[in-house]
C-alpha cells in the first residue's frame, strides 16, 4: 500500500497540482513535536510514580478516579495507569523513540507495586502503607490486612496484565520485576478459571469447584430467592469480562506461547456455548447462579438476560473462532442476534436487563424497586445501550466467508490537525464539561475545565496511527 502510494504520488507530480488532502498533509515531524510535548506533560506532570487516574485539574492540584484520588493513589481500572501505558506503547511502536518505552515502564512498574498476593489487581493503588485503599501487595508493600481480592471488573486485572505482558516483551523479557509479575499474574488468572471455563467477578483464593451444566431459567421466584452476598465469586460476564479475558489470554499465547493460555481460551468458549440462555431469549446473563440461572448481582443488577453482555459475548465467541478455525463457536450467533433485533427498543437502543422469559426490558426506580418504565431510574448506571447489531452480522458474515478482521482506519488530515489545535502551550489537551457522562461520574461543574487520561489516550493513540501509516 506505500509502495502505491508513493507512485501515485510521483504521477501527480508530474500531472499537476496535488489534491487538496494530499497538499494538506501535515508533516512528520511537526506530529512527533506534538506527540512528545503532550507525552512529557502527561509523564512528567500528570504521573505518580508512573501510574494516572481519570481527571486531574489544569493546576494538577485535584486527582479523581472513582471519586476523589489522594496524592498517592493511582486507578487501575480504565481509563487509568494500563491504557495509559498501552498508548505509549502505540507510541514507541509507531515512532522508535525509546522516551515512550521509558514511561510505558514506569506505568508497569507501578503495575508491579500495586499487584495483590492473590496475583491480580483491584481498581486502585495506593502507594501510601497506610492509605485507607491499600491493599495487600506483594512482597510485603501493602497493608497486612489490606484487600486481597483480585478483580476482572471493568477489566481491571485484565488490562493491567496486557500492559505488563506488552512491556515485557518491548523489553526483550529482560527486565525481571515486570516479566516476573506478569509469569504471577498469568498463573493467578488461569487458577481463577472454573472447571466449566467462566470466570468470576473477583477472586482472593480457591475458585469453586463448578462442573458444565447448561444455562437455564430459574424455576424459583427470582425477584425474592437466591440472592447471594459474595455475588462477586459468581460466574460473571460482567461489564465486557469476555472480550476482556479473551483478548488477555490470545496475548499471552502470542508473546509467550503459553499453552495454558490456550486451552483456557478454548474453555472460555466452550463456556459461552453453555451460557447461552434457551428459547426464546437466546442470549446471555450478566451473572450465573452455580447452576447456571441468571442470577442477581448488585441491589440494581437482577437475574436477567443482558443486552451488552450478549453483545460481548458475540464478539468474544468471533474472536475465539479466528484464534481456533472451529465453526462450533459461531453456531450460537444467529440465534442471538435474531433475539437482539427482536428487543430492540424504538429509539434504537438495547436495554442493559430483559426480564426472563417475558424479555420486557427491566429498570430499577431510584429506590431500587423493579419496574418496567425507563423513565425515572438511578442515575449512576447505564440502563441503556448502544446496538452493535449491524457490526456483529458483518462480522459473523466475514467469519463465515474466512475473510480478515478490517483493520482500524489512521485518522485523517481534518482529525490530526484539529487534535494539533487542541493541544496548548503547556502540551495539555484540556477539556470543558459539558453534559455527558463521564467515567467515575467526577462532580465537574458546568464549564469545568480538565485534564483527562481518556483525551490523552486517544489522541496520542490517533497521531500514532497516522504516522505510522506515512
Amino acid at each position: 500500500m506505500k509502495r502505491l502510494l508513493l507512485q501515485l504520488s510521483a504521477a501527480l507530480l508530474t500531472a499537476g497540482p496535488l489534491p487538496a488532502a494530499e497538499a494538506d498533509a501535515v508533516p512528520r515531524a511537526e506530529v512527533l513535536a506534538a506527540m512528545k510535548k503532550a507525552a512529557e506533560f502527561f509523564r512528567t506532570k500528570v504521573a505518580v510514580r508512573g501510574g494516572y487516574v481519570y481527571y486531574v485539574s489544569p493546576d494538577l492540584k485535584a486527582r479523581r478516579g472513582e471519586g476523589e484520588a489522594t496524592a498517592t493513589q493511582i486507578w487501575v481500572q480504565a481509563p487509568g495507569t494500563p491504557a495509559v501505558g498501552m498508548a505509549f506503547l502505540t507510541a514507541h511502536a509507531a515512532t522508535g523513540d525509546t522516551f515512550y518505552l521509558d514511561a510505558a515502564r514506569e506505568a508497569a512498574g507501578a503495575l508491579v507495586f500495586g499487584e495483590l498476593e492473590s496475583g491480580g489487581w483491584t481498581h486502585s493503588i495506593d502507594f501510601a502503607p497506610d492509605g485507607a485503599k491499600t491493599g495487600r501487595y506483594r512482597h510485603g508493600r501493602g497493608r497486612a490486612k489490606g484487600r486481597n481480592q483480585s478483580s476482572l471488573d471493568d477489566g481491571v486485572t485484565q488490562h493491567a496484565l496486557r500492559l505488563l505482558m506488552h512491556t515485557d516483551r518491548a523489553l526483550g523479557c529482560k527486565h525481571a520485576a515486570i516479566h516476573e509479575a506478569a509469569e504471577f499474574a498469568r498463573a493467578a488468572l488461569l487458577r481463577a478459571q472454573f472447571p466449566h471455563g467462566g470466570f468470576p467477578q473477583a477472586w482472593d483464593g480457591p475458585v469453586a469447584n463448578l462442573e458444565p451444566v447448561r444455562a437455564r431459567y430459574p424455576d424459583y421466584e427470582w425477584r425474592t430467592e437466591n440472592r447471594i452476598k459474595e455475588y462477586w465469586s459468581l460466574p460473571t460476564l460482567n461489564d465486557d469480562l469476555a472480550t476482556d479475558v479473551t483478548q488477555t489470554l490470545l496475548d499471552a499465547w502470542d508473546i509467550y506461547k503459553d499453552e495454558g493460555c490456550r486451552r483456557a481460551l478454548t474453555r472460555l468458549g466452550d463456556f459461552l456455548l453453555l451460557a447461552q440462555m434457551p428459547e426464546p431469549q437466546p442470549g446471555w446473563a450478566q451473572q450465573y447462579t452455580k447452576e447456571m440461572c441468571p442470577a442477581w448481582a448488585r441491589k440494581f443488577e437482577p437475574p436477567a438476560v443482558a443486552g451488552r453482555e450478549s453483545q460481548d459475548a458475540i464478539q468474544a465467541l468471533l474472536t475465539i473462532h479466528r484464534f481456533t478455525g472451529d465453526t462450533k463457536y459461531l453456531e450460537p450467533i444467529a440465534r442471538a442476534l435474531a433475539w437482539l433485533k427482536r428487543s430492540l427498543l424504538p429509539d434504537g437502543s438495547l436495554a442493559r436487563f430483559h426480564e426472563v422469559r417475558t424479555n420486557k426490558p427491566l429498570y430499577m426506580t431510584r429506590d431500587y424497586a423493579l419496574t418496567y418504565d425507563g423513565s425515572d431510574v438511578p442515575a449512576h448506571y447505564g440502563w441503556k445501550g448502544e446496538s452493535r447489531i449491524a457490526e456483529l452480522e458483518t462480522a459473523l458474515q466475514a467469519a463465515k466467508d474466512r475473510k480478515p478482521a478490517p483493520a482500524p482506519r489512521p485518522p485523517g488530515v481534518k482529525k490530526v490537525r484539529q487534535i494539533l489545535a487542541d493541544l496548548d502551550s503547556e502540551g495539555r489537551w484540556l477539556t470543558t464539561r459539558g453534559g455527558e457522562r463521564l467515567t467515575g461520574r467526577p462532580d465537574f461543574g458546568s464549564d469545568d475545565k480538565f485534564i483527562a487520561s481518556e483525551v490523552f489516550i486517544s489522541n496520542l493513540a490517533a497521531l500514532s496511527r497516522y504516522v505510522a501509516e506515512e
